[in-house]
């Protein structure tokens, strides 16, 4: 979960998040790289002479400046397609979860469990318990396994919406008449938190999600007690 005053991406809670983290810091350092040897270029040719002239009648170094670009391309590319491949990869999932959007609430069915389907809604400020946090806490939270990998079917009923947990790395939309998915696998356990990423009305901050990770143990009993009531 986001923090105050908090800069950078949450804390990796899947994998997947922690190579695309690892993804950003990457490319965000070859940036900085090419932010100062440009801001060195223009200081140059404005209050240093003999730059200016060496940057104006160099053709070494115009074919130096287009072949660089090119290879910093190629060693962003190649990661960044890897990640690619690794988002769309469905590994064996061990549960399949259907997710449908509403304005403005997320419905939820266990397609590998016969009547296991349930609405979320967020809790309103009247009924929030002490210590849970504003505009993010559900009446029914999403159970999964720790360990596992997870298959998530995303659609909407009405509008766009979209479903995100930052933390587990995971963005999809929820579009009307089809159905998009994405895998995660949570390899600790705990509460993972996310909103509807895109905007689908007036209500469109107050559908959060809310992911609780598990022990299979702890899993199978949440299973059991649902199903039985």
């Amino acid at each position: 979960m986001a923090t105050w005053l908090q800069l950078g991406f949450q804390d990796a809670s899947s994998p997947l998040m922690e190579e695309l983290i690892y993804f950003h810091d990457y490319v965000l350092v070859i940036l900085i790289f090419i932010t100062v040897i440009v801001f060195y270029g223009l200081f140059s040719l404005l209050f240093i002479s003999y730059t200016n002239r060496f940057f104006l009648e160099n053709q070494s170094l115009e074919t130096i400046w287009t072949i660089i670009p090119a290879f910093i391309l190629i060693f962003i590319a190649f990661p960044s397609l890897q990640l690619l491949y690794l988002i769309d990869e469905i590994n064996d999932p061990c549960l399949t979860i259907k997710v449908v959007g509403h304005q403005w609430y997320w419905s939820y069915e266990y397609t590998d469990y016969c009547d296991l389907d349930f609405d979320s809604y967020m809790i309103p400020l009247s009924d929030l318990g002490f210590g849970f946090p504003r505009l993010l806490e559900v009446d029914n939270r999403v159970v999964v396994p720790i360990h596992n990998s997870i298959r998530v079917l995303v659609s909407s009923s009405d509008v766009l919406h979209s479903w995100a947990v930052p933390s587990l790395g995971v963005k999809i939309d929820a579009v009307p008449g089809r159905l998009n998915q994405v895998t995660f696998l949570s390899p600790r356990s705990g509460v993972f938190y996310g909103q509807c990423s895109e905007i689908c009305g007036a209500n469109h901050s107050f559908m959060p999600i809310v992911i609780e990770a598990v022990s299979f143990g702890s899993f199978d009993n949440w299973i059991s007690s649902f199903l039985n009531d």
